[in-house]
């Protein structure tokens, strides 16, 4: 089976000096890059993790490093460094639109009582002491 990379030469230029360093003890991490690949892939396609194709490597390694990068802020400083970069190059466009619009929905299909109904008892159900006196 063969993966489709989405994560460009250019694209992962800008992307790794932002990524963490290894750590002093221990194995060095897994590369970057292929974790990265895993978990684009991952969302690209909505599999399940243990879907990984075995050419981006272990999920449970993309997914500790998904989860690892979101508590350390990892992902966040990517984001706000890729965001200032494409404002700097006037690359991306800040249209907000804001609807006010409230759209309300009638009292009876909100669920509220209606007058002069009472509630009856469900007539599938039957109590217990009622099969015993009959």
């Amino acid at each position: 089976m063969s993966v489709r990379f989405v994560i460009t030469d250019a694209m992962w230029g800008r992307i790794e000096p932002l990524m963490p360093a290894d750590p002093v003890r221990g194995r060095r991490w897994a590369d970057h890059r292929r974790t990265l690949e895993a978990i684009a892939w991952k969302y690209r396609t909505c599999s399940p993790w243990r879907d990984l194709p075995k050419e981006l490597g272990s999920f449970q390694t993309a997914h500790k490093r998904l989860i690892r990068w979101a508590v350390d802020g990892t992902w966040e400083r990517i984001l706000a460094a890729l965001l200032a970069a494409a404002d700097a190059d006037a690359d991306i466009g800040w249209t907000v639109s804001v609807d006010s619009t409230v759209c309300r929905a009638h009292q009876h299909a909100a669920g509220a009582r209606k007058k002069g109904l009472q509630a009856r008892p469900n007539p599938t159900t039957t109590r217990w002491d009622a099969r015993a006196a009959a």
